[in-house]
């Protein structure tokens, strides 16, 4: 069984509206909506839990969701050994460097 795409109504309206020549964010919070191809050239601000995330709909994205593109966590950094021995010979380098 495939899953229809699914697509926000009130967005549709939205871009309606606008001209996509327009430079104007088109904010949502419905990051499972489907790109169409209506929705190429517009530029939207897809919420990721903290702020909007502006995504530029380009033609290869036709297909994908919207939240594929705004992360809602951000990567830091891995530890362990090897982590704060790179960590430690760059600090060590700024030193002699600063010399």
């Amino acid at each position: 069984m495939v899953k229809k795409p699914y697509v926000d109504q009130k967005l549709l309206k939205k871009i309606k509206k606008i001209k996509s020549e327009s430079k104007e964010v088109i904010k949502t919070f419905s990051r499972d909506c489907t790109i169409v191809e209506e929705m190429v050239g517009f530029t939207f601000g897809v919420y990721n839990g903290k702020e909007f995330v502006p995504v530029r709909i380009r033609e290869e994205m036709i297909g994908l969701r919207l939240g594929d593109f705004a992360p809602t966590t951000k990567f830091f950094r891995h530890g362990g050994k090897m982590e704060r021995e790179l960590e430690k010979g760059g600090v060590e380098k700024q030193r002699l460097k600063g010399k």
